[in-house]
């Protein structure tokens, strides 16, 4: 990726955005159906109220919140907006994050929210640490990780966080870094075998699954899974890949599955819903979602899944489609 991928595309994404703009406001504040698939059904939700792209997002409290990002003039921003999932509605007075951020990545303990790397102005990659406790609504600075980095990933696994790959000044990144909350101390653990960024990944039964992303700035993706083992601080490469090669995507742990949503390539965006089951290392394709899109923000709850803001088109472009996922239940 260069330092402003987006540049050239900006004006052609703001001609984008009122395409986009017209779905978003034709969206009604309640619930309806969408899109029905054999295996689920997407529904759409209340909007973002202020669409955005290269967010990222977290539940926590029975509130979803969308973090950071590109906003529609091309600005980068420190917005933190939170969705009542039970009311379909958005709270924009919650506190923004202490500086604008775009590419971070995020993590949650089920206490606070973790926002770790990404990049501020001029494409400067950050190493800062940001704490949300929405109890006080209030964010706090922790120790800085020892490498900058944006489009990393993060997962808690037993009460550390850990931060894998991303990238640096167009350099694909293999690092791997955990923080411990009580110690408040950084540790450096084993590389990942595959420098990458622009990856999803989700934790399951205490290990973590990097998966797809990209190893170049002009949009090299990958179909590549890989599995870290904290407890050993080991790697293991040998699973199936994903059915697309896709970056710029986002995923989630729901009922024994890890989902995998939307994406980009040089050719345009992607709607792909793939579902993979790590017990029997297979995928399978889910109903796709209805605005195929980069840069969004993916959480899970229950039996649904949120897919919020992201680009429906490559380069800079927003949307505050919020789409829901229905899971069949049995």
């Amino acid at each position: 990726m260069s330092k402003n991928p987006y540049g050239l595309a900006f004006a052609f994404g703001l001609i984008c955005f009122g395409i986009s703009l017209l779905l978003v406001t034709s969206v009604h504040t309640n619930v309806m159906a969408q899109e029905r698939g054999a295996n689920g059904t997407w529904m759409v939700g209340s909007p973002l109220p202020n669409p955005r792209t290269e967010v990222t997002a977290e539940y926590l409290n029975d509130t979803l919140y969308v973090i950071g990002g590109f906003t529609v003039d091309g600005k980068i921003t420190n917005l933190v907006e939170r969705y009542n999932i039970s009311s379909n509605s958005w709270d924009k007075n919650s506190k923004p994050l202490p500086i604008p951020l775009h590419h971070a990545s995020s993590a949650t303990d089920g206490n606070r929210i973790y926002v770790i790397g990404g990049y501020t102005g001029d494409w400067i990659p950050s190493n800062k640490l940001f704490v949300y406790d929405s109890n006080t609504n209030n964010w706090t600075t922790g120790p800085s990780m020892p490498t900058a980095r944006g489009s990393p990933v993060s997962d808690f696994v037993d009460g550390k966080l850990y931060v894998i790959g991303g990238d640096s000044y167009d350099n694909s990144l293999s690092n791997v870094e955990t923080y411990d909350p009580k110690t408040e101390n950084w540790t450096v653990l084993a590389s990942m075998p595959t420098a990458r960024h622009h990856a999803a990944s989700a934790a399951v039964d205490g290990e973590i699954y990097v998966i797809g992303g990209r190893t170049a700035g002009s949009l090299v993706n990958v179909d590549i899974v890989e599995k870290y083992d904290p407890k050993f601080d080991k790697w293991t490469t040998d699973y199936n890949p994903m059915p697309s090669k896709r970056s710029g995507i986002g995923a989630t742990f729901l009922n024994g599955s890890i989902y995998v949503l939307g994406g980009e390539q040089n050719q345009g965006t992607f709607n792909n819903n793939e579902r993979y089951d790590p017990e029997t290392n297979t995928w399978s394709l889910e109903s796709p979602m209805p605005t195929a899109r980069h840069g969004l923000g993916v959480v899970s709850i229950d039996d649904r899944i949120f897919a919020v803001g992201g680009g429906p088109h490559t380069g800079l472009t927003v949307t505050g489609q919020n789409e829901i996922y229905f899971l069949k239940k049995n």
